[in-house]
């Protein structure tokens, strides 16, 4: 049976099965950071809401916590608000092991470790809930301070040593790296594109110029080009895309380059210069759709090395700055715990870190088995 040029390049990349899972892996990564502060536990901005009693507390770890406070002046916010920027927390809570109702007052045990036991601190009834003092029963009071001040939440992965939600801030750390990843390949690619094809399709000095450029720039380690970047442009977030951008185009411009100095003799072309077309209407309408596939696999690949520079970047502390969770800042924060009872800290992210890189190459080499494309100039 004929099929479109497309669908066997896609039938072909679903028997790979590393590559399809690395797929998968990916598309599940960006649903999670799409929805973001929705299907997170602590959903405040940046996942910052500390409790340092808490800190380094095991994963699985449970607790109970008093709301002593209620903030009625912090606005609720819509769906998409949520889901993009989080919630400020409307109230304030405090871990506890124990606490009693007795007459109008609350007795109450703080939690403040494991192996310590606080001092009972003594709250009046009614500034913690003040509908819990008009009923003259205790059952229906202790059921009222239960239901308006009283809740559990449980740490899946455990907390950091401030004592936030390490996995509220393992999903905000996807948003950091795969929108990191996403401009920083997409500025390579407008980059790399638009020079790789003016060099491949011109020749003669412009060529040598640009290649000359490419070598020089190729020359220079990704790290330090990021750094020296980013020194120049300031610390921040959109830096970051612009620095990574900056720093990964080379490979793009070499493959175009190769591509369109191959193509450009052919006879399609030959044919739409013959007709008087412009350049760029050849270039853009009929030379690179044809290298479509080979610019796929550098660009899969290059999302990966964007990912490993974003991580660099923040643990070296040039990345998205504090509270913004990166998976960089998190292993810099935690790594001298990996020789002491709290290494899940540091290997957690690490472990998103590699998990994430791996899906992008085999991706990547998936996609270049699927082109066929294993004899051009494709890193991966």
């Amino acid at each position: 049976m004929d099929s479109s040029p497309s669908k066997k390049v896609w039938l072909k990349f679903k028997r790979n099965k590393f590559a399809f899972g690395g797929l998968a892996f990916i598309l599940l990564l960006m649903v999670m950071g799409i929805l973001g502060y929705l299907i997170m536990p602590d959903d405040s901005p940046n996942a910052n809401v500390q409790t340092l009693q808490l800190n380094k507390k095991k994963p699985g770890s449970t607790f109970i916590f008093l709301i002593i406070n209620r903030n009625p002046n912090v606005e609720k916010v819509n769906f998409f608000e949520r889901m993009l920027h989080g919630q400020t927390p409307t109230f304030k809570s405090i871990p506890i092991t124990s606490y009693k109702i007795k007459d109008q007052a609350v007795f109450v045990q703080e939690y403040i470790g494991d192996d310590e036991k606080a001092k009972e601190t003594v709250y009046r009834l009614k500034d913690l809930c003040p509908s819990c003092v008009l009923p003259s029963k205790a059952g229906t009071r202790q059921i009222l301070f239960e239901k308006n001040n009283i809740y559990k939440q449980s740490y899946l992965l455990g907390t950091d040593i401030y004592g936030r939600d390490l996995l509220s801030r393992l999903i905000l750390g996807i948003r950091v790296s795969l929108s990191v990843g996403l401009m920083a390949v997409l500025i390579s690619l407008f980059i790399g594109v638009s020079l790789g094809a003016i060099a491949g399709y011109f020749g003669g000095r412009i060529d040598a110029a640009i290649s000359w450029f490419m070598n020089v720039v190729w020359s220079l380690p990704s790290l330090l080009l990021v750094i020296a970047i980013s020194f120049a442009l300031g610390k921040g977030f959109w830096q970051i895309f612009i620095a990574v951008g900056l720093s990964t185009w080379v490979d793009v411009a070499r493959l175009v380059r190769g591509q369109v100095m191959a193509l450009k003799e052919v006879e399609f072309v030959e044919a739409a210069r013959a007709l008087g077309f412009s350049t760029s209407r050849t270039i853009i309408k009929h030379i690179l759709p044809n290298i479509a596939g080979p610019i796929l696999v550098v660009a899969s690949s290059n999302f990966a090395s964007a990912i490993l520079l974003e991580t660099g970047l923040s643990f070296l502390g040039f990345g998205a700055q504090p509270p913004m969770p990166s998976w960089g800042s998190m292993i810099k924060e935690h790594y001298g715990y990996i020789i002491m009872d709290a290494a899940y800290l540091a290997i957690l992210p690490g472990l998103a870190i590699m998990l994430t890189v791996y899906a992008f190459n085999v991706l990547a080499i998936g996609l270049r088995d699927a082109f066929d494309v294993k004899g051009q100039n494709v890193t991966v």
